[in-house]
């Protein structure tokens, strides 16, 4: 007995595929509409805050809100935005090396106990990185670097996600035979690995880059409980400061302009290397 074949109609599969935008569509306009508002909401001055569609433009005040913004408590605000631009540049830079270093190592050096070092590291992938703030305060308090950058720079160089995806990507796309012969010509490891081996794993370098930058541009909760000196903190917690002075005076518009000014610095970036990033996410995503 033969089992009755079922067929999809033409119109069925439309259906379906319209659903699907539409379900796409709906979340795109979600996560699109609080950029758009904020985009929106730092063009107008104080007068017209709450008083217009937050959603649509009024009185075009954005330049005026940007020279508040860096006039706000003797210009603190391009303190911040270097401070930021510190952390998040080196910090993710040293980062991408160690993941490399650490990911190539994983990947093509036998050595005891590998295996069980690239179950920590993965299982370290799991762990929220705010279980492991206070634990640090405790211990760089007791070192004396508390409210110093050192305090926010070094907890930045772990990446337990980058070595997994440095160690993914190196055991793909590095060839032994290309090791060996570089060997063979006399080269030494530490040559080679940064001859060659960092050239063949630069997507997944520039992947690792974006995504540590991001994270510790938009860490929080770590320097706010390092650091104690204004002059030293990153635009995040810069700006949570003048969220709680609303009642002492400062404006709403300097505060969302300040937020809007500090997204800047992220979209360059991904619109700078979004080449690199995509191919490496791809490459990871396959191998």
């Amino acid at each position: 007995m033969s089992t009755p074949q079922t067929t999809v109609r033409p119109s069925g599969v439309a259906a379906s595929r319209g659903a699907v935008m539409a379900v796409m569509v709906l979340f795109a306009a979600y996560s699109v509409l609080p950029v758009w508002w904020l985009v929106v909401t730092a063009t107008k001055n104080k007068g017209y805050l709450f008083t217009t569609n937050g959603f649509w433009f009024s009185h075009f005040d954005l330049w005026s809100n940007i020279r508040d913004v860096f006039a706000m408590d003797d210009g603190i605000f391009a303190r911040w935005m270097l401070n930021s631009v510190v952390y998040s540049a080196v910090g993710a830079a040293i980062s991408t090396l160690v993941c490399a270093a650490a990911g190539f190592a994983l990947a093509k050096y036998q050595f005891r106990g590998r295996e069980a070092v690239f179950n920590t590291v993965l299982a370290a992938v799991l762990v929220p990185g705010a279980l492991f703030a206070l634990p640090l305060y405790l211990m760089f308090s007791k070192i004396h670097l508390v409210n110093t950058y050192w305090a926010v720079l070094i907890p930045s160089v772990v990446s337990p996600f980058g070595v997994y995806l440095t160690r993914v990507y190196a055991t793909a796309s590095v060839p032994d035979e290309l090791l060996e012969a570089g060997r063979v010509d006399g080269a030494s490891e530490a040559r080679i690995f940064f001859t060659i081996v960092l050239r063949m794993m630069s997507p997944a370098l520039v992947t690792v880059y974006l995504f540590q930058f991001v994270g510790i541009w938009n860490n929080y909760l770590l320097p706010v409980l390092m650091l104690a000196d204004d002059r030293l903190q990153p635009v995040t917690v810069g700006l949570a400061t003048w969220r709680e002075q609303f009642n002492n005076g400062t404006p709403y518009n300097v505060t969302i302009t300040g937020a809007f000014l500090s997204v800047l610095p992220l979209v360059v970036a991904f619109l700078s290397l979004q080449r690199f990033w995509r191919s490496g996410l791809a490459a990871g995503g396959l191998k």
